[in-house]
């Protein structure tokens, strides 16, 4: 199985470039010198808010694009009001999908854990309570967060191999983490910016307008905010998913970027979605 990259990310090799830049130019002008440690920083501030763009660590956003293949993800559940629905779905229209779940979430619907597994789906780490300002916690929180959710979903059978950072902010103390952990970051490269399910008018329209193959679509495990608009959730699901299977490969997460997602806890090896 790959291992996290131990090669040095694009923030230090930049950082100690703008370092090095900053020395030589102080020669000429101290004012000057200021100049790409400034860039750098700057960067440092933009670069968190950029899902998949590997700033401090190695973040996979885009998969492979053999005959025209797609993958499948959703983010924030389990949850009761929407996993089911989103589970008959897929299984109505054979498609295979990765549940990024929430540690404090996975721990209170673990009947739910087992049916995502249970239909041949995948299961991938989304943090312990989701919190938005995780990354900006202390490294010890970031830590526990992490891992806690491994131990949550290892004792209902699964242990994750990818993690997914809540709202795609990364930081520099990331990618240690995962490396204890041995997992890697995925992000996305196709989404609807639905809200977590707020905004669902042409949900389906947003993510086939941008959708190409290699994508990895990133999509909600959420009931919609008002309960009169479930049923055009599920509708604008049904026509989002009819397109994907005239028009595309949907295949795993695991096999469009060709690295294990998870691995059976009960039988010690790694867990495979349906291709």
């Amino acid at each position: 199985m790959p291992r996290p990259s131990s090669k040095p990310s694009p923030a230090e090799i930049s950082g100690g470039a703008a370092l090095v830049l900053a020395l030589l130019l102080w020669v000429f002008s101290p004012v000057l010198a200021l100049l790409p440690l400034s860039l750098f920083l700057l960067s440092c501030l933009v670069a968190p808010f950029l899902p998949g763009s590997g700033f401090f660590l190695p973040v996979i956003s885009r998969g492979y694009a053999d005959n025209k293949q797609v993958a499948l993800t959703f983010d924030d559940g389990p949850s009761p009001a929407s996993t089911p629905i989103l589970l008959d779905l897929l299984a109505r229209y054979k498609l295979v999908a990765t549940f990024f779940v929430v540690g404090q979430q996975a721990a209170e619907y673990p009947e739910l854990i087992a049916a995502i597994l249970a239909q041949g789906h995948s299961i991938g780490n989304h943090s312990l309570r989701h919190d938005p300002l995780l990354m900006a916690r202390t490294p010890r929180t970031l830590r526990e967060d992490i891992r806690r959710t491994q131990e949550i979903l290892t004792q209902q059978g699964v242990r994750p191999l990818v993690f997914r950072p809540p709202a795609g902010v990364t930081n520099p103390r990331l990618k240690s983490v995962l490396a204890q952990e041995n997992l890697i970051a995925v992000a996305f490269s196709c989404r609807a910016y639905d809200g977590g399910n707020r905004f669902i008018r042409n949900l389906a329209g947003r993510i086939l307008r941008r959708l190409r193959p290699g994508d990895i679509i990133m999509l909600h495990d959420l009931p919609p905010q008002r309960q009169a608009w479930s049923r055009c959730w599920q509708k604008e699901l049904e026509r989002l998913f009819a397109a994907l299977q005239e028009n595309y490969q949907v295949v795993s997460l695991e096999k469009i970027i060709r690295h294990p997602v998870m691995m059976s806890e009960s039988a010690g090896a790694h867990c495979r979605s349906r291709p």
